[in-house]
């Protein structure tokens, strides 16, 4: 009965999906997904069958080949079956390496989709194109993000071609399972907005795949299941290229003959429905707002009738607040397997972005739903006719035969389990409400919220911390970053003089001298004895490979020679590529094989025990077309790599540089980079170990930020400043042995981490200190600041984005909130795994003065006594 409240509450938990990390590999590369469960249209032998087409595997004759040449009109395909609904965000492909013998690949391919393999559905882009780039060489990967995603459960891959060709193909798909479990919906089309003074918007379902009769949508999914949620103006997208009012489906009231608009639901199997949420624009000065009430029908069978008792919701109308939102609509635990809801107007318009739902999976026996749902009493008319009441005997006709005590305690122990059962169900509903109110909390400015829940007693001896300055609040402006007139720093300054002063060095000294208390305010003295980087500086480094790790200050000089390298040259032969991890504007960062590493790199070199296996290996390398800068500055990062030398940082190898193109070879740990690794586990317990799931214990994760710590105490002593650190930029061996990276921004799976502002510097702004979003002020203060938002991340197993529940504008704004100072800030929420003391220790990371964080040896030293040797 326990594990079966898990699932529920793990289904209630991922009803709600965010493509930005639904980016999992659904299991072609690892075998999850089985050899019988893909298919082909045809193969070119036994040994290039449909099974054979897996990402970076070569078993047969290394991947799925159809018969003969590919001829433009040709429709062969490759399908898969995923096992159950999907949501699908991201197809990787690759062509026929073979050991370096292949050359066989795809250039372009389409993709179709189906929930039953009956029916199916043509995937285009936003855009209307059906057709999507592939690959140009036999052994690169090429990830490709799916816009919109695709919600299936068999998927086929149609290679596309321009001339006669051989096509040979490996795939992996990458998303996560859809625990919504609905199939279609049908609703009124979208209408056309034409407001004097205001540019035209097209409020239709633009991805809708159903049909379109009518003025009538039905029987397909569109932009309301594409985790996609409008802004709060519903002229603003999301994307690109599309037109005002492309995140929002919106109708008129009266243009449908009625006062609401009714949309029917159906699902892939019956369901026990706790909740619908409908996320709803309310831009009241423009004739927009939330619906006022619902009305939900429910129908257990397709070939029943509606039940003559709905639910019924009423809103409450918000003209305060014109920010969009999440409405939740309780559907007290009925079961149905399709819902018809009427939505009724409270203005002239109503617009919707997105509509799921919470359910349990599995119908809840009825001795189970009497009790769960006996507030309404009036829904046991909606039971299956199959389940059966279960009433209390009565004691005059039952016969007294010596198990009464057994019955009553029975009946005690499951009264017991249906109160932990309501207990757990209203604790839930009320976290989710207070996280859905997080988001309108910074436009109406009301508290600062902070969840914590442990019952951990680790005690983390801390640093003692400064006494506080105390500080007037002051009627500063509000700090916006995508502002333009915040685009200048020194704009920025003027908008806030007291930062302008503390970054003065004549007040407060320069370089890497401390700051003179007795000559500076509070205000300007929050500068630590770390040198400034500025947001220039950011831009120069990531223009090579997409990395902005490490900067130096001290290494400025203008051009660098072979001479400055301390590694040495590897032959370039002896790298044989497997895959491509990432890249940036001018270089790319590979996977390969270094044949011979160990015997090259001699006795001491630092690499794992690979009992025979080829060395892995990660290899940045430079585009030809690279600018000189972008040369000189490989060779700068070369050279300070080739400095550090810590088991908790990873390690230059070798380099490539006598010719074209420049190569830099570090190490590279089996287990991938952390977020990947913590995402794929859940924490150890008596259910993990009786299933077999993966998963850590919390020795581990303390393990983990242990070794971050160090990692990152050890730059600091040499005055690095990282200035991406997170769990994407941490990769882990077999025995859970962290080293501090930088390929995280290079990689397409880590996209949705990196905000760009305007065109300019591409920015982590989830994971930056308040002064580096708002000054470009980057210091090991602010890598402090990472540090705790990493240890967030590590707490909750990297299952959400921090501040998961804001857009990226809100998270800038909120850091203007930080500035200010006034209790307004929105911290991240206490993991319910992190012990309190643990929780302390990040918010002190986030501490608002600079000087009031912890360094990182005081880190260490807190965390270090609460591992295990």
């Amino acid at each position: 009965m326990l594990l079966y409240l898990l699932l529920v509450f793990q289904a209630n938990a991922n009803a709600q999906i965010d493509p930005a990390h639904c980016r999992y590999p659904l299991g072609m590369e690892d075998g999850r997904i089985k050899d019988h469960d893909i298919t082909a249209s045809s193969q070119w032998y036994e040994t290039t069958g449909p099974q054979y087409a897996r990402l970076n595997r070569e078993e047969g004759d290394g991947a799925w080949c159809p018969a003969g040449l590919l001829q433009p009109s040709d429709t062969q395909y490759l399908q898969v079956d995923l096992g159950q609904l999907t949501f699908l965000t991201v197809v990787g492909t690759q062509g026929r390496y073979a050991r370096n013998s292949g050359k066989e690949f795809a250039r372009m391919y389409r993709l179709n989709y189906s929930h039953d393999g009956q029916l199916w559905r043509s995937w285009k882009n936003r855009l209307g194109n059906k057709t999507m780039e592939a690959n140009d060489n036999a052994y690169v990967s090429v990830i490709k993000d799916l816009h919109p995603p695709i919600i299936s459960r068999y998927i086929r891959l149609i290679p596309v071609t321009k001339m006669p060709t051989t096509v040979c193909m490996r795939l992996e798909l990458y998303g996560c399972p859809w625990h919504d479990g609905l199939t279609s919906y049908s609703s009124p089309e979208g209408q056309v907005m034409m407001p004097p003074g205001y540019p035209i918007a097209s409020l239709n379902d633009s991805t809708y795949d159903g049909a379109h009769e009518r003025g009538k949508l039905s029987g397909g999914l569109g932009q309301l299941t594409d985790g996609v949620t409008g802004q709060d103006d519903f002229l603003v997208t999301r994307q690109y290229h599309v037109w005002p009012g492309y995140d929002y489906v919106g109708w008129r009231n009266g243009s449908l003959g009625s006062g609401y608009v009714e949309m029917e639901f159906v699902f892939d199997k019956q369901r026990n429905f706790t909740s619908m949420k409908v996320h709803s624009n309310n831009m009241f000065y423009r004739g927009v707002k939330i619906f006022s009430s619902v009305s939900c029908s429910f129908k257990p069978r397709l070939i029943a009738n509606w039940e003559t008792e709905p639910v019924e919701f009423r809103t409450v109308l918000d003209d305060r607040n014109p920010s969009a939102r999440y409405v939740t609509v309780p559907l007290g635990r009925r079961n149905a397997k399709a819902l018809r809801c009427r939505f009724h107007f409270a203005d002239v318009w109503m617009m919707f972005s997105e509509i799921s739902f919470q359910s349990a999976d599995t119908v809840i026996p009825t001795q189970i739903t009497l009790a769960v749902t006996s507030p309404w009493p009036k829904e046991e008319s909606s039971m299956p006719t199959t389940h059966k009441t279960v009433t209390t005997p009565s004691t005059k006709d039952q016969p007294d035969d010596g198990n009464t005590p057994i019955l009553i305690g029975c009946l005690v122990t499951i009264i017991l389990l249906l109160v932990v059962i309501i207990f757990l169900i209203l604790w839930c509903q009320y976290v989710c409400k207070v996280l859905e109110k997080a988001p309108r909390r910074i436009l109406e400015e009301e508290v600062t919220v902070r969840l914590s829940s442990s019952s951990d007693t680790i005690i983390l001896q801390t640093p003692p911390v400064p006494p506080r300055v105390s500080q007037m609040d002051h009627p500063y402006e509000r700090v916006f970053l995508l502002d333009p007139q915040y685009q200048d720093p020194a704009g920025l300054r003027n908008k806030l003089p007291e930062l302008s002063r503390s970054a003065e060095t004549s007040a407060c000294g320069g370089g890497y001298a401390e700051p003179d208390v007795t000559q500076c305010t509070p205000h300007q003295c929050f500068q630590s004895s770390v040198p400034h980087y500025a947001e220039t500086d950011i831009v120069s480094l990531q223009g090579v490979t997409g990395s902005n790790m490490y900067a130096v200050p001290a290494l400025t000089v203008d051009s660098l020679t072979r001479k400055d390298i301390s590694v040495a040259e590897f032959p370039r032969h002896r790298l044989l590529f497997r895959e491509k991890l990432g890249e940036g504007q001018f270089g790319e960062v590979h996977l390969c094989e270094a044949e011979g590493l160990p015997e090259f790199l001699g006795e001491g070199a630092p690499l794992p025990d690979r009992d025979g296996r080829p060395v892995l290996v990660a290899v940045k390398q430079l585009r030809a077309d690279a600018t000189n800068n972008a040369r000189n500055d490989f060779l700068k990062e070369i050279k300070i790599m080739s400095r550090l030398n810590d088991p908790n940082i990873i390690q230059l190898l070798c380099v490539c540089v006598s010719s074209d193109p420049l190569c830099m070879v570090t190490e590279y740990m089996d287990n991938g980079d952390l977020n990947m690794f913590l995402s794929q586990r859940e924490m150890e317990s008596t259910l993990t170990h009786a299933n077999n799931i993966p998963a850590v214990s919390l020795s581990d994760l303390l393990h983990m930020s242990v070794q971050i710590s160090s990692g990152m105490r050890y730059l600091a002593s040499l005055n690095f400043v990282h200035r991406d650190l997170a769990t994407r930029n941490c990769l882990l061996d077999r025995r859970l042995t962290i080293k501090i990276a930088d390929f995280g921004m290079s990689r397409n799976l880590y996209s949705s981490d990196y905000y760009r502002i305007q065109g300019r510097a591409v920015l982590p702004i989830r994971w930056m200190a308040w002064e580096s979003i708002l000054l470009g002020k980057f210091t090991t203060a602010s890598d402090v600041w990472a540090f705790g938002v990493t240890l967030w991340e590590i707490f909750t197993l990297c299952k959400e984005q921090p501040y998961s529940l804001l857009s990226d504008e809100q998270v800038i704004e909120n850091t203007g909130e930080f500035f200010r100072n006034q209790g307004r800030q929105i911290f991240l929420y206490a993991p319910l795994l992190c012990p309190p003391s643990l929780f302390e220790l990040m918010m002190r990371c986030w501490d608002r003065d600079i000087a009031d964080r912890p360094t990182f040896e005081g880190l260490y030293q807190a965390l270090r006594p609460h591992v295990v040797q």
